[in-house]
């Protein structure tokens, strides 16, 4: 998702704070974002990248250090992240996961999330707390995708290995195998389910 800190590198520069400058742009970082961003340049912030949206303005604080580039990249990342909470939240995941429990006979979670930091794996399951946590990188993806992987989550509750019987749980999704060659072209990475 291409987006700019600034459209153009001269734009003028407000000053917020004797220790803050911000510059805005009217460039979504996607077509299909409804927020302008606007970046903050801050004294005070010496390493970390903070983000958040206020009605349709996403401001994006950076350490005033930070060179053009850097200050683009992390508001290319800083938007996608946002744009995945943004389809997470029209995913119900505690429904989702009922009712694929119920219609698959698989054990229930006590807890099921989203998980915004989760970037090796699309998905997580304790067993012994019956909690899954699912990627946010996923609700992006066909929703048979996601309910792909709350299944095999739920069939973790009953099996925490990758044996036959845990497959036997996880194929009782009828979708399951064109789900797995789904995510493993999206990852290139068969272990990265669990």
């Amino acid at each position: 998702m291409p987006a700019n800190a600034n459209a153009d590198s001269n734009a003028p520069t407000t000053t917020a704070a004797a220790t803050e400058t911000a510059a805005t742009t009217a460039t979504s970082p996607a077509d299909d974002a409804p927020f302008r961003v606007e970046v903050i340049r801050s004294a005070r912030r010496k390493r970390t990248v903070g983000a958040q949206l206020n009605g349709e303005v996403r401001t994006i604080t950076v350490p005033s250090w930070m060179s053009r580039a850097e200050e683009s990249h992390w508001v290319d990342t800083m938007s996608a992240r946002f744009l995945r909470k943004r389809s997470a939240d029209r995913i119900d995941l505690r429904d989702r996961a009922t009712t694929l429990a119920r219609r698959h006979d698989l054990g229930r979670p006590r807890e099921i999330t989203w998980a915004d930091d989760m970037t090796s794996r699309w998905g997580s399951c304790t067993p012994g707390t019956r909690s899954i946590r699912i990627s946010t990188r996923l609700a992006a993806f066909p929703a048979w995708v996601v309910d792909y992987v709350i299944v095999h989550e739920l069939a973790h509750l009953d099996r925490s290995d990758h044996s036959a019987a845990f497959w036997k749980l996880v194929h009782r999704y009828p979708k399951a195998e064109r789900a797995i060659g789904y995510l493993i072209a999206k990852s290139n990475d068969t272990d990265a389910t669990d």
